[in-house]
């Protein structure tokens, strides 16, 4: 049986970040600590970075490795960390919400919808954003299908 892709495991909540840097590595290591990818992968997520900023309005971040990271992914995961205080995310972009993914067979694709429908909602931003447990904080994506 795999591993759900999103688990409380991979939820910190009130993380004290003070850097894109290190929420990056964060989600990340998540992901490494859990399985999901291999060590090599959160250099793929900085990679990534350089060529695009993974920022998505509204807050979120979804930092993810590039195109050839996929040797790297051993199962699809996610990591959410929910920040202590907003970071600046490059170019006065202020994030507040990381979600670091990993997908396997384009199951990544399922992954970033579920997260773009729950995070179009400024109202559901916010109730992440005040969750106090993993629990609630999951909770607003086992309504989307």
């Amino acid at each position: 049986m795999s591993k759900p892709v999103i688990s409380e495991e991979n939820v910190r909540l009130n993380a004290k970040i003070d850097s894109k840097e290190e929420a990056i590595r964060l989600a990340g290591r998540i992901l490494v600590d859990g399985g999901y990818v291999n060590e090599e992968y959160i250099t793929k997520m900085f990679e990534r970075e350089e060529m695009t900023s993974t920022f998505m309005g509204n807050s979120i971040a979804i930092p993810h490795g590039t195109e050839d990271a996929k040797g790297s992914v051993n199962a699809s995961g996610i990591s959410i960390l929910q920040l202590a205080e907003p970071i600046d995310y490059g170019s006065g972009n202020q994030v507040q919400m990381v979600f670091g993914i990993a997908g396997q067979n384009n199951e990544h694709l399922d992954i970033l919808s579920k997260i773009a429908i729950v995070c179009s909602d400024e109202d559901n931003i916010e109730k992440m954003v005040q969750a106090k447990s993993a629990e609630e904080l999951l909770s607003l994506f086992s309504e989307v299908e």
